[in-house]
């Protein structure tokens, strides 16, 4: 039940009439050869500290290491509450608990990289959203995650993770894929929207550069968590109103990875290029690593 890429994935879901989360499943005991209560366990884990990195800031923000976020989500999540968000309650409550998690992140709590510290609001930010607006009980969230976990290992085994070798792309596009296909999954859809969703979703944010502002993982890192969730949930509606994608997930990792490994390293988290090198951002960060 092993699978190495995308097309290994959907062919055993397929065959077996199976959901990505089963087939992520199995894979997970056949090499970890632990049971099916451990591994529920430990993805409970995993869900609880999702939900409590995304509710601490928005009762209680803190503000960063760095001083450049902190209170951001409560704002947007406050807003939501009131009835006025733009963007409906389930798309704004993706942004405000996406906002929220790297607020956690940022001030040394604790978090799930999902797939990096960097990108981890995105996954929970949707999960939990559509938990709110559908009713969902922590229990239904589980395949979902193993969903999310399927997409994130092809994109580590095939591609990369770090904005270091692939920009944000890498993060927060990964993420979003992520999130894309665990909420298909989560409303009923098939495996093949499951990897259709994925990419779209990393296809709408392929180029992404990685430029955090002083070096640090909040700024713009925040606000990009916030469209990745946005991003993950437009991908989903698409794959489940039959929109096609024409390019599989396999060939949008691998443009992904080659689009990644060409960015100048300026804009390869090495605070050098892109916002990190904005005048505002160099003032408000303290500092500016600029090439001489």
């Amino acid at each position: 039940m092993d699978f190495k890429n995308a097309a290994e994935l959907l062919s055993i879901c397929e065959t077996n009439r199976i959901p990505v989360s089963e087939a992520m499943k199995n894979r997970e005991r056949l090499l970890t050869e632990v049971t099916d209560q451990e591994l529920t366990s430990r993805m409970n884990r995993v869900l609880e500290i999702m939900k409590q990195a995304v509710n601490e800031p928005l009762e209680n923000p803190r503000p960063s290491m760095g001083g450049l976020i902190g209170g951001e989500a409560r704002l947007v999540n406050r807003r939501r509450k009131e009835g006025n968000s733009l963007c409906g309650s389930l798309v704004s409550g993706a942004i405000a608990y996406a906002m929220a998690v790297l607020e956690v992140n940022s001030s040394m709590g604790l978090i799930v990289a999902a797939p990096t510290a960097g990108s981890s609001g995105v996954v929970p930010g949707v999960l939990l959203s559509l938990k709110d607006a559908h009713g969902f009980s922590d229990k239904e969230l589980l395949p979902p995650l193993y969903n999310a976990s399927a997409i994130g290992y092809l994109a580590m085994r095939n591609a990369t993770v770090a904005g270091a070798v692939g920009g944000c792309q890498a993060e927060v596009g990964v993420a979003s894929a992520m999130a894309a296909s665990a909420a298909v999954e989560l409303m009923g859809g098939s495996p093949r929207q499951c990897l259709e969703s994925a990419s779209t979703a990393l296809m709408n944010l392929l180029g992404l550069v990685c430029d955090p502002v002083g070096g640090l993982v909040e700024y713009p890192c925040q606000n990009r968590n916030a469209i990745g969730a946005a991003n993950a949930l437009t991908a989903a509606e698409l794959a489940l109103s039959g929109v096609r994608q024409l390019i599989p997930f396999d060939e949008m990792l691998g443009a992904m990875y080659s689009a990644g490994r060409r960015l100048p390293p300026e804009y390869r988290e090495t605070a050098l290029g892109g916002c990190a090198a904005a005048p505002s951002a160099c003032a408000a960060a303290g500092k500016c690593h600029l090439h001489s």
